[in-house]
């Protein structure tokens, strides 16, 4: 047997579907999850289930309009944390350690961010005035499981739950 090298050709799995039964449909993750939950802590194998989230959708909620001050503190804040972080090396490394490198990195990198996303802001103003978050949800979820072990999972879900503590 030998070993691979970093340069070596290696062939990489294509993701794939999983095969086999649905256990159960849920409207949410959570549900989906609790569901394994419970047949782990019945000592269920649960490296043969899968959750395959079905009807994937985008979903961007608007959380505001953008304005100029908007744009230059989000750059401003971006900025003093990638300046804190440059400063925190400097301090670190150095053999004359400062907080005043740390204080002064976090300041220069927060003014820099701010021209960089003002900048931005009005290079694209007219094409994008909001803000907003993306998530991709699904309209519901599956658990699927090898064909053998669909009742051995349904018996151990019909016993009732321990109760906690």
């Amino acid at each position: 047997m030998s070993n691979q090298t970093p340069f070596s050709r290696r062939t990489i799995a294509q993701p794939t579907i999983p095969r086999g039964d649905a256990l159960g449909t849920y409207d949410t993750y959570l549900e989906a999850q609790k569901v394994v939950d419970r047949l782990s802590k019945a000592d269920f194998d649960v490296k043969q289930l899968s959750i395959v989230g079905n009807d994937l959708k985008t979903v961007e909620r608007v959380t505001g309009k953008l304005t100029y001050g908007r744009a230059a503190a989000a750059g401003a804040a971006s900025g003093a944390w990638l300046g804190l972080f440059v400063g925190l090396l400097f301090f670190i490394f150095s053999t004359n350690p400062n907080f005043g490198f740390v204080g002064g990195a976090a300041l220069i990198g927060a003014a820099f961010g701010m021209l960089f996303a003002i900048a931005s802001y009005s290079i694209n103003r007219r094409r994008r005035d909001f803000t907003s978050t993306h998530q991709v949800l699904a309209s519901n979820y599956q658990i699927i499981i090898a064909s053998e072990l669909v009742a051995k999972a349904q018996e151990v879900l019909s016993r009732p739950e321990p109760e906690r503590n």
